[in-house]
């Protein structure tokens, strides 16, 4: 079915370049390679203004943008304040209202996994993410009801953690 169905990532570094990543470089994982055959998943690169247009169109339930920040600032992943304002922040810009404070919390059992992880109620779901202390990266979910524009989200993303690279795919959830 992979061979049929191409699962498009798109990242973004630095110096606003695009490109695809390399062959290999993100493995689909059977859910994903499900959803993709269910045409839920943006199987080709397409702009935010598409996007939000086909969601509308499609009538879909949610919107899932999942946003992998590599080589980010250590000092920006490991402060508890700047993770609630970039919170705060990236609500504001994709105009979400935050429902309640964040949850910032410190854990892992081992190095590898150390760091803060976050969880923001939002009116129409939930944004969430954790980061990793030992590689300097961030796992990211953007996932509401209410349509915004993933590619503006994972790019506000990418520069607020000083990220060298962003890997965003969005998802439909019907």
């Amino acid at each position: 079915m992979m061979d049929k169905f191409k699962i498009r990532t798109i990242k973004i570094y630095r110096d606003q370049s695009i490109a695809d990543p390399p062959e290999g470089e993100i493995m689909a994982s059977k859910v994903m390679t499900n959803n993709v055959a269910a045409s839920n998943v943006m199987a080709e690169t397409v702009n935010d203004a598409e996007i939000v247009a086909q969601f509308k169109q499609r009538g879909c339930w949610g919107l899932y943008t999942s946003v992998d920040l590599k080589g980010c600032d250590p000092a920006s992943i490991r402060d508890a304040e700047k993770i609630h304002r970039f919170i705060v922040e990236l609500c504001d810009l994709i105009d979400m209202k935050r429902f309640g404070e964040p949850q910032i919390v410190h854990f892992g059992p081992c190095e590898r996994v150390a760091g803060f992880s976050m969880t923001q109620l939002i009116e129409t779901s939930l944004v969430s993410g954790h980061f990793a202390n030992e590689t300097n990266a961030a796992y990211l979910d953007i996932f509401s009801c209410k349509e915004y524009e993933p590619s503006k989200a994972a790019e506000f993303c990418r520069t607020f953690f000083g990220a060298q690279s962003a890997t965003y795919q969005v998802l439909f959830r019907d």
